[in-house]
């Protein structure tokens, strides 16, 4: 550039194509070699454009998921330790559950093709069959008897109401922690891939003009006028300004979530007390072991005697060490040591500052300091022929609104498809935000009573506490081949009860204990 500006000397400028032809600095490969410079450099300014951008989604997408993984590690590892610590031996014996329970709930959240209100069901079908088996140690429960046990898990109630509040906060949770965290993975993604712009030969030329052709009359001070510059973006970044509907909506439903995030569908809130509710749970199980018994005796038969003796180990040595949960000054810190509160803060902010980004991009790129000489200088600017005041309008934004554009030439019937395919993009993740909010997962979503509660998700609307104790509807009762179980109001005898042996996951003592 600094060889132009010494030049004494000028020609005319007949062989040049994109510059004016009167008197000129510039020969043709000069000329050819600043168009490959001007391309170079509209891709480094929208590169650099949209940075800020691009980094905001790839360090919250890393935030946020770190967070909920953390998350979930630190929950199991408390529980864990905390069963360990008061149980020991029997609680052991029996972890495999919770680890399955843990597994899942992680194959989920990353991805995993699994039915969030399916596997509640089953964790509690298993931890149903675990506690009946121990309470009922000198009996033989084989495994037909226990398939038998599992249809009724519905009709008995064993652990009280604590599966249905549980898991209608469970798959709340997890379905807006999943789906937020694939919103900021996808707009993560199309940042990224919009933001590596292809140039048209009709682009280049103009970038080309705009650019480096003051340099060839004489002019490397002149900076363009800016509605000038605007019509060159405008035209040059059509395609991308129509992804800016589609982004907004976007933009608008990962916000919608967010709020769900740090309200009624807290995964943190809900995770952090899971071992205090299924010990609720497991108590609710022992207080009733006598009436769950007998009711399944009814339904499924008298199982044959194990002929194994009782055990002389009291009930008190099984509760010795009370159960304790971790205050709050003692549990693990998730990720970073921040809360769920403080990340959706700042992510909002961040969302709320994206909108509209594609579409003004033309106005990022032609503030005054950056390409053009700003509203200031109207007659001392670079108008494409010479210095002077630009007049034409600027153009709309969008594709369609190029069909005039009277600095690039824009076919306007031929829209690029690799940006169409981002919109569809951002229209997929934006109706699983959509349904994210409303508590339904549209992997699992039961179509036959969507508003019920019933799939993985709650149906919930804005109506949705943060209680959660929503109606949900209840499983259809299966059959058995006998009577069935008899009502609470029958006698009942006093079977033998094995609570020594039980497992420790009776957690139990806790929530009076507590009190």
């Amino acid at each position: 550039m600094q060889y132009i500006q010494n030049l004494f000397f000028s020609f005319a400028g007949d062989h040049l194509r994109v510059c004016p032809q009167g008197n000129t600095c510039c020969t043709q490969e000069m000329e050819d070699s600043f168009g490959q410079q001007s391309k170079q450099d509209f891709e480094n300014l929208v590169d650099e454009t949209s940075h800020e951008l691009r980094s905001t989604f790839v360090s919250r997408h890393k935030k946020f998921d770190e967070f909920f993984l953390e998350l979930l590690e630190n929950t199991e590892r408390s529980l864990n330790e905390m069963f360990v610590r008061t149980y020991g031996k029997p609680y052991m014996q029996n972890s495999e559950v919770f680890q399955n329970l843990f597994a899942e709930l992680k194959r989920y959240y990353t991805g995993g093709n699994v039915n969030l209100e399916e596997m509640l069901n089953d964790f509690w079908s298993r931890l149903l069959e675990r506690m009946f088996t121990l309470l009922n140690s000198q009996y033989i429960i084989t495994e037909d008897y226990l398939e038998c046990i599992s249809k009724y898990t519905d009709q008995l109630k064993p652990f009280g109401d604590v599966p249905r509040k549980l898991k209608a906060q469970v798959t709340r949770a997890f379905i807006a922690a999943r789906t937020f965290v694939q919103g900021l993975s996808v707009g993560r993604e199309v940042a990224h891939r919009v933001s590596k712009v292809s140039s048209t030969p009709a682009c280049i030329r103009a970038l080309t003009k705009m650019l480096y052709c003051p340099f060839c009359q004489g002019m490397p001070a002149v900076k363009p006028c800016k509605n000038y510059c605007l019509n060159v973006m405008k035209g040059c970044l059509a395609n991308q300004a129509d992804l800016d509907p589609e982004w907004n909506q976007y933009i608008d439903a990962m916000l919608l979530v967010a709020q769900r995030l740090e309200g009624p569908f807290n995964i943190e809130s809900v995770m952090e007390p899971i071992d205090v509710k299924i010990s609720e749970a497991i108590m609710n199980m022992q207080e009733n072991s006598a009436q769950v018994s007998y009711r399944v005796f009814q339904g499924c038969g008298q199982p044959k005697p194990s002929g194994m003796s009782r055990s002389t180990r009291g009930v008190s040595d099984v509760f010795n060490a009370r159960f304790r949960p971790y205050s709050p000054e003692e549990r693990p810190t998730t990720a970073a040591g921040t809360s769920l509160d403080r990340l959706v803060v700042d992510i909002k902010e961040k969302l709320k500052l994206s909108k509209k980004f594609w579409s003004s991009l033309p106005d990022e790129m032609c503030v005054e300091g950056r390409l053009t000489a700003g509203d200031a200088s109207d007659e001392q600017c670079w108008n494409g022929h010479t210095k002077g005041r630009y007049f034409p309008e600027v153009q709309k934004d969008g594709l369609t609104n190029q069909v005039n554009n009277p600095e690039v030439g824009v076919d306007i019937t031929r829209p690029d498809t690799f940006i169409r395919q981002q919109i569809m993009a951002l229209r997929v993740m934006t109706n699983k935000l959509k349904n994210a909010y409303n508590g339904n997962d549209i992997y699992f979503q039961d179509s036959s009573d969507e508003g019920s509660g019933s799939g993985s998700g709650s149906g919930c609307t804005e109506a949705c506490t943060t209680d959660m104790d929503l109606t949900a509807t209840e499983a259809p009762i299966v059959e058995a081949d006998r009577s069935g179980p008899v009502g609470d109001s029958a006698t009942l005898p006093a079977p033998s009860v094995a609570l020594p042996t039980m497992l420790a996951l009776s957690a139990l003592a806790l929530h009076r204990q507590w009190r």
